[in-house]
């Protein structure tokens, strides 16, 4: 008789914001977790033991096993101890919220730099909590005891994990350093780079495909994309840009993640110009647009250019609001990237905004350099040509990668 492997059951402590219990609820989902049941809690001052106060838990515990819920889901970041002592009063196996996104970010990681950036945020969030746990365990039982086998474990297990850290963080600087060498190799061409940027689920991927024709996975559950792509775009005036997906954020982004994936997030801080999707159908999608703009500032790229996308106005019953706030703001467009609405808008804004940055230089291209002159063409605006007889005199406005290939052959009146 075949046996049907069951989804595990989780019941969610979760905070009384309806925005935050959806996401938690599509987080859980995200993690192939079945809901069976919750609580919700208004926890000013979080019990620095338990996290909720004792009586909260052992009604906690009694629902728990009146659902038979296989883990309790906490919707916040809890302490060593905390996470101990809600297992030792409930019975099941406790999870905060980092250690459910953690989790998510594993089952959603396909490449060897993905599986190399989750393994090193998951190590960095365990270290500290094996030592909180062993550190608390010695002060109940005493010194005298406990030393010997054990210990000589549980130090084997911390130094295994500082090594395995230290490994991984070798083979991410490497990954980093790739990373550069191949964006170096893209300076090559004459074409601005720009960033896709925004909360998870705001329609990144789906944008990409509808500017680009591509087949970027694209997908309604959180955390779809993990590894950057990069496609290029043709923009309405004959030039190019070089667009690149990148992972999505989510409020109270756990630090470890955003330390372990710098080397992709990176592709931000090079970038010409930021696209910030913006799920505007989503209640709280100005809620959604401050905590991208806190992880951007974390990265140091908050003042980066940067074009704003209300996408899926299409689930919009009234688009009025949506049309006044575009209008009130500069650089501001508003799409359907499923329906393909909006996209020319967003084209000839991405157009202005880089039209902006363009580098003025005049030019001597050596007629041994002749290939530069069409990057010229193809990258920048060129406003006026002369044959000369040694070289070809260029007056125009580039981006700035490409301005930085041409700076040797500037010509100064």
């Amino acid at each position: 008789m075949l046996t049907v492997n069951r989804k595990e059951r989780a019941f969610l402590v979760v905070a009384d914001n309806p925005s935050d219990r959806d996401e938690f609820r599509q987080l859980a989902d995200t993690a192939g977790l079945d809901v069976a049941g919750e609580m919700t809690l208004h926890v000013r001052q979080p019990n620095p033991a338990t996290y909720v106060g004792r009586g909260k838990a052992q009604e906690m515990a009694a629902e728990v096993v009146e659902l038979g819920a296989d883990a309790v889901l906490v919707d916040d970041d809890l302490s060593a101890t905390q996470q101990h002592n809600l297992f030792d009063l409930v019975g099941r196996k406790v999870i905060d919220r980092t250690e459910l996104i953690l989790d998510i970010f594993a089952q959603r990681a396909r490449t060897k730099e993905g599986k190399l950036q989750v393994e090193l945020a998951q190590l960095t969030y365990l270290l500290p909590r094996l030592t909180a746990v062993y550190t608390r365990f010695e002060r109940q039982q005493g010194g005298i005891g406990v030393r010997g086998p054990g210990e000589t474990k549980l130090d084997s297990d911390r130094k295994r994990i500082r090594d395995r850290i230290q490994t991984l963080k070798a083979a991410l600087e490497e990954v980093r350093q790739q990373r550069a060498r191949s964006r170096h190799c893209r300076t090559d061409l004459p074409y601005a780079t720009a960033s896709l940027v925004g909360y998870t689920s705001a329609g990144k991927s789906s944008l990409l495909n509808a500017l680009t024709g591509s087949d970027v996975m694209a997908d309604a559950r959180l955390f779809a994309t993990l590894d950057p792509t990069t496609r290029r775009v043709d923009l309405p005036g004959g030039s190019a840009i070089l667009l690149t997906d990148t992972v999505g954020f989510i409020r109270r982004l756990p630090h470890h993640l955003v330390a372990a994936f710098r080397a992709t997030l990176e592709e931000t801080l090079i970038s010409d110009l930021l696209i910030h999707v913006v799920d505007v159908s989503h209640p709280e999608w100005e809620r959604q647009m401050e905590a991208v703009d806190q992880v951007l500032e974390e990265l140091g790229a908050a003042c980066k250019p940067t074009i704003v996308v209300l996408n899926k106005v299409d689930l919009l019953p009234d688009t009025y609001h949506v049309r006044k706030l575009v209008a009130e703001n500069r650089d501001w467009v508003y799409v359907s990237a499923t329906k393909r609405d909006g996209l020319d808008n967003l084209l000839r804004a991405i157009e202005r905004v880089l039209e902006r940055g363009l580098v003025p230089m005049r030019l001597a291209i050596p007629y041994s350099e002749a290939s530069l002159l069409s990057a010229c063409h193809e990258g920048g605006k060129v406003t006026g040509l002369e044959y000369a007889e040694d070289a070809v005199l260029v007056e125009g406005r580039f981006p700035r990668a490409l301005a930085g290939r041409m700076r040797q052959y500037q010509a100064h009146a």
